[in-house]
C-alpha cells in the first residue's frame, strides 16, 4: 500500500477530529487572518490573526453554547452569512458539537431561505446580521423546528425572545465548558463517519433546491486527499473569498486543517483587487469569472493607454499563449518546460513589459490558482499560464464534496480538469457521461429517495450529468453538461459552453453569453457586457455620459460586438457559428435568479426571461 493510500484509508471519522489533532500539533501557529474595517469607515482595513489555539477556544465555546441550547448530534444548525472568519468558526463549532451545518447563501430570498430551514428542520440559525435575521423572523411561524437564532453582527438586530448574539453564545458556551471540561472531546469522540455533517442545497435551475447530504467521512476524505496531492504545504498562505455556503469554498476549509497553512478570509468580492497586495497569497481558488474579469480589465487598461500600448498588450498576450502551449507540450513529452530560444527571448521582453505587472497585481507571491465551478476558456488559461499565473483547473460537484479532479502542479494541462484525487474512481459511460465513485460521494438527497436513485447506483457510481473525455494518461476534459448539449434541427450536436468560452477569450467586453440553438436551424447568442469595461469603451467612442442600457443599445456598440462575433465564427465549424445575437439591456445577476451564487449560468431562466429576443432572432427563418 502506498503512503498516499495509507494516509487516506487511515483517516479519522470526521474533520472535527482532524481539527482537534491540528490544534494539538501546532497550537501557536497562525491559522486565520481576517480584516477589521477602520472605525471611521475610511482608510485600509486592519488585518488580525488567530492562532490554532485561539481559534479552538472560540470553536469549543460555540460548540458548547449550541449543546447548552439543546442541539443534539446530527440536528441541523443553519448558517446564513457571507464568507468571513466567523463562518468558519461557527461551522467548526457545529461539527464539534456533533451537529450538521445547513448552508444558506446570504443572497437567498426569504421564501427560499424558509424552505431550506423547514426542509432541513434546522433547530438553530446562525445569521450574519439584522438583514439575515429579518428574513427568518418574517417566516418564523412556518418554522416550528427553529428554536434559536444567533446573530454574528448584532448591530441593529433585536436580541431576546430566542435571539442572541454570537458573543453571548460563546459566553454561555465558555461557562458550560467550565462545568463540563471534557464535553467537546466526548462529543467529537462519539462522531461516526456516516453521521451527517453538512446539508448543502443545490441552486436548482428549475423547481426547489435539493439538499445534498454529506456525512463527516466525505470531509475527512477530502482533507486527506487534498493534502495527498502535494499542491499545498504548511508555509502557504491561502486567500479565501469564495462563498462558504458553496461546496467549493467549504472544501478549502477542510484541506487547510489537514495541511495547517494560513488562510486569509474575506468574502467581499469588491475588495479582491485591494486585498491581493496586502494578503500576498501563495495560493487562491476562484471561479472563471474572476480570471475573465482580470483579463478584460488588463485589456481595457491597455486599450485606454492608446494604440501603441494596446498593440504591445495584444502581442504579449499572443506570446504568452504560444509560450504556455509549447511549454506544456514539451513537459508532457520530455518532462521539461523548455521552449525554443527565440520564443524565450520574446517572452522575456513581454514579461518585463506586461506579465510582471499582472503578477504584482495578484500580490507577487502567487504559486498557483485553482479554478473550478465552471469551465475556464482555454485561451484565457493559456494567457495566464504564459504570464506566470498558473491556473490549475479542477472539477467536482456538490454531490461529490467539490474536489474530484485537479490538475497536478507542474504537470498541469490547460483545457483539462486534471486527474482524479487519490481514492476517487472515474469511468465514462457509453453516452459520454462522467461517472464517479469514491469516499467523496454524497449519501443522497435529503428526503428524496427517488431523486437519489436517479443519480446514484446501488454499487456507488454517481451520474454527474457532465460529458467528458479521458486521455490515455488519465486527464479529464469536460465537454459539456449532458442536458445542455444542443442538437440543431440539422442533427448536429453543439456544446454551447465551448463556444461561449471561446467568445470570452476573443471579446474583452463580454460578461455573460448564452448560445441558443436546440432544435433550430442555426445558433444565436444573448450577450451581456461587462459594465465597467463597456462604459470605459463608451467614453472613448463618443458615448460618454450615456447609461449602460443606452450604450448597449447604440448602433456602434452592436457593430463593435459584431466584429468579435465574426472573429469567433472564423474558428468554428459551420454549424457552430453564431448567425445572430442580441445585447441584453443589463448584465445577468444572482438577484434576478439568472446566475447561481457560484456564478453559473441558469440557462432555462435566461431563455425564459429573454424569450422575446430569441423569438425575434428566429422570426422569418425557415425552421426544419
Amino acid at each position: 500500500m502506498s503512503d498516499t493510500q495509507t494516509l487516506i484509508e487511515n483517516r479519522p471519522p470526521s474533520v472535527a477530529a482532524l481539527f482537534l489533532e491540528r490544534v494539538a500539533a501546532t497550537p501557536d501557529a497562525e491559522a486565520y487572518r481576517y480584516p477589521v474595517p477602520p472605525a471611521s469607515g475610511e482608510g485600509p482595513d486592519d488585518w488580525k490573526s488567530l492562532s490554532w489555539a485561539e481559534a479552538a477556544e472560540r470553536v469549543h465555546a460555540i460548540a458548547a453554547g449550541l449543546i447548552e441550547l439543546g442541539v443534539q448530534p446530527e440536528q441541523r444548525v443553519a448558517l446564513a452569512s457571507s464568507t468571513r472568519v466567523e463562518w468558519i468558526l461557527a461551522d467548526l463549532g457545529i461539527l464539534c458539537a456533533g451537529a450538521a451545518t445547513t448552508t444558506i447563501y446570504p443572497q437567498t430570498n426569504a421564501d427560499e431561505s424558509a424552505f431550506i430551514l423547514a426542509d432541513s428542520q434546522s433547530k438553530v440559525l446562525v445569521a450574519e446580521n439584522a438583514e439575515q435575521l429579518a428574513k427568518a423572523q418574517q417566516k418564523r411561524d412556518e418554522l416550528p423546528a427553529l428554536t434559536h437564532i444567533v446573530v454574528i453582527d448584532p448591530a441593529g438586530a433585536e436580541t431576546g425572545d430566542g435571539v442572541l448574539s454570537l458573543a453571548e453564545l460563546e459566553q454561555r458556551g465558555a461557562a458550560h465548558l467550565e462545568k463540563h471540561p471534557e464535553l467537546i472531546k466526548e462529543r467529537v469522540g462519539a462522531i461516526t463517519k456516516d453521521q451527517l455533517a453538512t446539508l448543502i442545497y443545490t441552486s436548482g435551475t428549475t423547481g426547489r433546491p435539493k439538499g445534498v447530504r454529506l456525512p463527516h467521512d466525505n470531509w475527512a476524505y477530502m482533507a486527506k486527499a487534498i493534502a495527498a496531492t502535494g499542491l499545498l504545504g504548511p508555509e502557504d498562505v491561502q486567500y479565501l473569498w469564495l462563498p462558504l455556503a458553496h461546496v467549493f469554498g467549504k472544501v478549502l476549509t477542510s484541506g487547510q486543517i489537514e495541511v495547517g497553512h494560513v488562510t486569509a478570509v474575506d468574502g467581499r468580492v469588491d475588495k479582491i483587487i485591494e486585498n491581493l497586495p496586502v494578503v500576498q497569497p501563495t495560493y487562491m481558488a476562484a471561479v472563471p469569472r474572476i480570471f475573465e474579469k482580470v483579463y478584460n480589465g488588463v485589456a481595457a487598461k491597455a486599450r485606454a493607454g492608446g494604440p501603441a500600448k494596446y498593440k504591445i498588450f495584444q502581442w504579449a498576450a499572443e506570446v504568452a499563449r504560444e509560450y504556455a502551449k509549447v511549454s506544456q507540450d514539451n513537459f508532457r513529452r520530455t518532462g521539461t518546460h523548455a521552449v525554443p530560444f527565440g520564443l524565450g527571448a520574446k517572452h522575456k521582453v513581454a514579461d518585463a513589459l506586461v506579465y510582471a505587472k499582472i503578477r504584482e497585481a495578484f500580490g507577487g507571491r502567487l504559486r498557483a490558482c485553482v479554478s473550478g465551478s465552471a469551465a475556464l476558456a482555454p485561451e484565457i488559461g493559456y494567457f495566464f499560464a504564459g504570464a506566470g499565473i498558473h491556473i490549475l483547473e479542477g472539477y467536482g460537484l456538490t454531490e461529490s464534496s467539490a474536489a474530484s479532479f485537479v490538475n497536478p502542479g507542474e504537470a498541469y494541462r490547460t483545457g483539462t480538469v486534471g486527474k482524479p484525487l487519490p481514492g476517487t474512481e472515474v469511468r465514462i459511460a457509453d453516452d459520454g457521461e462522467i461517472l464517479l465513485r469514491g469516499p467523496g460521494i454524497m449519501e443522497g438527497y435529503h428526503g428524496l429517495p427517488e431523486k437519489t436513485a436517479e443519480v446514484l447506483e446501488p454499487d456507488g457510481w454517481f451520474h454527474t450529468g457532465d460529458i467528458g473525455e479521458l486521455s490515455p494518461d488519465g486527464y479529464l476534459r469536460i465537454t459539456d453538461r449532458k442536458k445542455d448539449l444542443i442538437k440543431t434541427s440539422g442533427g448536429k450536436y453543439i456544446a454551447p459552453a465551448e463556444v461561449e468560452g471561446q467568445f470570452k477569450a476573443v471579446c474583452p467586453y463580454v460578461s455573460n453569453i448564452l448560445v441558443h440553438g436546440a432544435d433550430r436551424n442555426f445558433c444565436t447568442a444573448l450577450i451581456a457586457l461587462d459594465e465597467v469595461a463597456i462604459l470605459q469603451w463608451a467614453k472613448e467612442n463618443g458615448l460618454e455620459g450615456k447609461s449602460y442600457a443606452e450604450v448597449v443599445a447604440a448602433p456602434q456598440t452592436v457593430e463593435m460586438v459584431d466584429g468579435y462575433v465574426k472573429q469567433l465564427n472564423e474558428g468554428l465549424q459551420r454549424w457552430q457559428t453564431i448567425k445572430k445575437f442580441r445585447l441584453l439591456p443589463r448584465d445577468l445577476d444572482v438577484e434576478h435568479g439568472e446566475i447561481t451564487p457560484s456564478l453559473k449560468l441558469k440557462r432555462p431562466v435566461v431563455e425564459r426571461e429573454y424569450k422575446h429576443l430569441i423569438d425575434e432572432m428566429y422570426a422569418g427563418s425557415r425552421e426544419v
